[in-house]
């Protein structure tokens, strides 16, 4: 193990046990009004966690994929370490503005209100640009096309897929509030001039 994977293997616990099994407590038993998954969702869903903590994990601890090893220069990986800390840094602060708004699925909570504060002043979904973060820093911190780039393509058309039904969905539910909150945001980089 190399320090890229050891900081690999920090940013992950820290996001398991500091930002999501928190909000996973607190969501717990929350009553849902509006549900968009399909059920095929699931699938996708499952497969992007695959190679977005478990693949990168059974690399680092066994030989099982080193076939598909590359090697990039130092500097790359000391990148992966800024890009990876930007990622985490996302997720903890998106995660801390929804507060009881947090929603493990694609769905609407009851006494779920649009929140435009924060982090979220800026874009509209922090969490997606988060993951888009850490699937540009694990190829950097973890050399291997497997357990390193395959989450890239595989959250970007999970992003896709789900991208359209989620505005759908909250536009449906906050309907113009959330109409004027899509005009004065982008969906994931912030500081970019809308064009309208």
């Amino acid at each position: 193990m190399n320090i890229f994977h050891l900081l690999w293997i920090i940013g992950l616990l820290i996001y398991q046990i500091g930002i999501y099994i928190p909000r996973v407590r607190d969501y717990k038993g929350k009553e849902r009004v509006t549900l968009v998954a399909l059920s095929g969702d699931i699938v996708l869903e499952l497969t992007t966690w695959v190679f977005w903590q478990l693949a990168p994990f059974f690399y680092i601890f066994g030989n099982l994929l080193s076939f598909a090893d590359y090697t990039l220069p130092n500097w790359t990986s000391w990148l992966g370490v800024v890009i990876f800390g930007l990622s985490i840094w996302l997720y903890r602060r998106a995660y801390a503005d929804l507060g009881t708004n947090w929603s493990a699925r694609m769905e609407i909570l009851s006494e779920q209100h649009l929140v435009s504060n924060g982090i979220y002043a800026h874009i509209r979904h922090p969490v997606y640009a988060a993951m888009f973060l850490w699937a540009l820093a694990q190829p950097l911190l973890i050399q291997n096309w497997i357990a390193g780039c395959a989450l890239l393509p595989l959250f970007t058309f999970l992003y896709l897929t789900r991208m359209p039904r989620e505005e759908k969905m909250l536009l449906e539910h906050f309907g113009e509030e959330y109409k004027t909150y899509m005009q004065k945001t982008n969906r994931l980089m912030p500081f970019i001039r809308r064009k309208m």
